[in-house]
């Protein structure tokens, strides 16, 4: 995973790797005692954006630490060798050299790359020196439902072509059935695929139906050894929400409590805007804490975000807001 450089304030600080999630043997009777308090969970929701306001100087080193956390994403069906080289370029240098300079900042960079197993390849030549991973979309993405032994032969095909993280589609059925152990072995053979790659499991919350089933497929996963837990593929019809981000955030701490191993969580899909950006992190903060603010456990899934936030710390540096075609994404 990508090492993480600087602090919200801007300030170097290197911050050793946690540990990999191991896993651990399935606990159902910790799974089927999980449950979501809907109604509480979308008043907190509510409540969210209005709570935190960073202002001036404050602002931009927040929109910096969250370009930082961006997995710079393309998944579509046009893409090609050189909308991926453009892309990586823009990880390397994500926002132009004379903000940069007017803000003080210095090496910052994406978190990752996320692209089609298919251009993964192209993505590790363009990212070569950079220290900024690759992370390939795999098992069947986004629907997860070609044969499950070309899901698995998918993953070891991009770590093969050097990816370094997996983002990997759960099959849907097994949560919606109550099929916990179906989907624990499922996970952990997909974990085992990876190798030293990690794995970030794709929930695809907003097909999940209730937001029980939500947090009790995020303990399975984490269970079974994911990395990283992620809201959505960003091809669903309801992607991140808040809601949701509560309900694995709290499942993320509640297996930190019990087991001592910190997951990640991402983030993915309809987060556009800076503002948004600046919502998310303030909850990590608040349900998490710090250590959960660094690219090896927090990351946004987003391409478009990128852009906004670049034109605002524009309009930091110069009072102006300029057209989105002046921060070019690809």
């Amino acid at each position: 995973m990508h090492t993480p450089t600087t602090t919200a304030e801007g300030h170097q600080l290197p911050t050793a790797l946690e540990p990999r999630n191991p896993g651990m043997a399935l606990d159902l009777d910790w799974v089927r005692s999980a449950q979501a308090n809907t109604s509480a969970i979308e008043r907190r929701a509510k409540t969210l954006p209005g709570r935190r306001s960073v202002k001036k100087d404050y602002q931009a080193a927040w929109l910096c630490k969250a370009i930082s956390l961006i997995d710079l994403t393309t998944l579509s069906g046009d893409d090609s060798q050189g909308r991926v080289e453009r892309l990586c370029a823009k990880a390397k240098q994500p926002v132009r050299a004379d903000l940069l300079e007017a803000l003080g900042m210095t090496g910052l960079t994406t978190g990752a790359v996320c692209v089609y197993h298919d251009m993964v390849e192209t993505a590790v030549g363009a990212l070569q020196g950079s220290g900024i991973p690759v992370a390939a979309v795999s098992t069947g993405f986004p629907a997860g439902l070609s044969p499950y032994h070309l899901r698995i032969a998918e993953i070891g095909e991009s770590v093969k072509a050097g990816a370094e993280e997996i983002d990997i589609v759960i099959t849907r059925r097994h949560v919606l059935q109550g099929n916990w152990q179906a989907l624990y072995e499922e996970m952990s053979e997909m974990r085992a695929a990876c190798g030293d790659a990690h794995v970030k499991a794709i929930l695809a919350t907003g097909e999940l139906g209730t937001l029980r089933n939500v947090a009790r497929a995020s303990l399975v996963c984490m269970m079974a050894g994911a990395d990283f837990i992620k809201t959505s593929t960003g091809k669903e019809s309801v992607n991140a929400t808040l809601p949701v981000s509560l309900v694995m955030i709290r499942a993320i701490r509640d297996y930190y409590e019990r087991t001592g191993f910190r997951v990640g969580y991402k983030p993915a899909g309809g987060i556009s805007k800076a503002k948004d950006a600046l919502v998310y992190l303030s909850l990590i903060k608040d349900e998490l804490g710090d250590r959960w603010l660094q690219p090896d456990l927090f990351r946004f899934g987003a391409s478009s975000l990128l852009g906004d936030i670049e034109r605002q710390l524009e309009h930091h540096v110069t009072g102006h807001y300029s057209a989105s075609h002046r921060h070019a994404m690809a």
